[in-house]
């Protein structure tokens, strides 16, 4: 197999980019921008270490759950979770940052790239409390780039589609998987109603 190892090579197999593609690239926040995140519950994150290590993680919230602090800046509360850390120290390491936030039922996405710095200042969590429990800490992100991003990926895996979903019970459980993949001696029902006592207990 061989690998694609240069631009000029990479462009000799794809078209360039439309001029709408590359037009609708902003540096600020517009009303549409504010809009798409003051209905989004849900966040990817991309982020790399200094070695390069990269880095996805999922963060959902009620929607609206990220701030608009200003037309370049944006804050993202960081609810309890498994306490690895793995963006928080990617980010340490390498500020640059990834998010692609998602509203269900939209097959259209909103883009941003930037810089992130984290801080555990009491008034910015304050401004974040969720039944008088406030965040751990907040993740502030100054954008480089924002935009929307199209509806192929969505339309094409049919997501938001019920219709397509698998039987879930067809899947194994989280605790059925991770029992097996740590060799825990808990059980699959065992290590799921751990989550479950989790889950209830440390959601905000």
């Amino acid at each position: 197999m061989e690998f694609i190892t240069t631009r000029d090579e990479l462009r000799t197999h794809y078209k360039q980019a439309s001029g709408r593609a590359v037009a609708k690239e902003m540096r600020a926040l517009d009303r549409h921008a504010r809009t798409f995140l003051a209905h989004s519950p849900f966040v990817l994150i991309g982020s790399q270490d200094a070695a390069g290590n990269a880095d996805v993680t999922p963060k959902g919230d009620r929607p609206g759950f990220v701030a608009v602090l200003d037309d370049a800046t944006i804050a993202i509360p960081d609810r309890p979770g498994n306490n690895r850390l793995d963006t928080f120290e990617n980010l340490i390491e390498n500020p640059a940052i990834g998010l692609i936030f998602l509203i269900p039922g939209m097959n259209e996405t909103l883009r941003i790239n930037g810089k992130a710095r984290l801080t555990a200042d009491l008034a910015l969590r304050e401004r974040f409390a969720i039944d008088g429990k406030l965040p751990i800490s907040v993740l502030v992100v100054s954008v480089d780039a924002c935009y929307m991003h199209c509806a192929k990926a969505f339309m094409r895996s049919s997501l938001w589609k019920p219709e397509t979903w698998p039987d879930r019970a067809s899947l194994p459980t989280l605790g059925q998987i991770l029992a097996e993949q740590i060799a825990t001696n808990q059980s699959g029902e065992e290590v799921d109603e751990a989550l479950r006592t989790s889950y209830a207990q440390t959601m905000w």
